[in-house]
């Protein structure tokens, strides 16, 4: 199934966020998380962090350890992570609710001391310079429209690491920008895309 689907609720969904007893977190975060308007130096660093360890993975495996996640990175505030010394990384490693992959906690804790060292409102201001224009944006009717990789993320990719930050290549930065509704992925006829558009315009 690649276009929109109704669910045993009746509610029409893209497929990912179909109504099931097993996956009823993702229809959660499919109706009202995704795609809205994320604005906040942490937040966005929360989720900058969270999407790096996507990478290879699903993300319902990260969504169903996002709070164990929030608990070992102090809330992802940036500058409380970016005090986290060698001693801190080896806790994560040795933590079981998260992903304990070292070459991502090293980046997560890299990231944090360079967004730290951004003004506040600068990393906010970076990541949502990379928006496109809504007007005029076609909405994907399945998801072979949705492409992984756009202009616009290979250039917040290019722009990120070139100040520094790690796992953040276009594909990522593009489910970031998914995510953080930067653009409205959801599909035409599903029934979160008018809200999304209606949280975008409200700002």
């Amino acid at each position: 199934m690649t276009g929109v689907v109704s669910a045993p609720d009746g509610v029409p969904r893209c497929p990912w966020g179909m109504e099931s007893e097993k996956m009823a977190d993702y229809r959660a975060y499919h109706d009202t998380e995704w795609g809205r308007p994320v604005h906040g130096d942490d937040a966005l660093f929360e989720r900058m962090c969270l999407e790096a360890f996507q990478s290879g993975l699903s993300w319902i495996t990260i969504l169903r350890r996002r709070e164990a996640f929030r608990a070992a990175f102090a809330g992802f505030g940036i500058a409380e992570v970016a005090r986290f010394t060698d001693a801190d990384a080896e806790r994560l490693l040795a933590d079981p609710g998260i992903i304990r992959n070292r070459a991502k906690i090293a980046a997560t804790l890299g990231n944090a001391r360079l967004a730290a060292a951004l003004a506040p409102g600068e990393l906010d201001a970076l990541i949502w310079s990379y928006a496109p224009e809504r007007a005029g944006r076609p909405a994907p009717r399945t998801f072979a429209d949705v492409l992984p990789v756009t202009p616009e993320s290979t250039a917040l990719a290019k722009d990120l690491k070139k100040r520094g930050f790690r796992f953040v290549g276009p594909t990522t930065a593009y489910a970031l920008m998914q995510a953080c509704g930067l653009v409205n992925d959801h599909l035409a006829g599903c029934h979160a895309r008018e809200a999304t558009e209606r949280a975008a315009a409200a700002g």
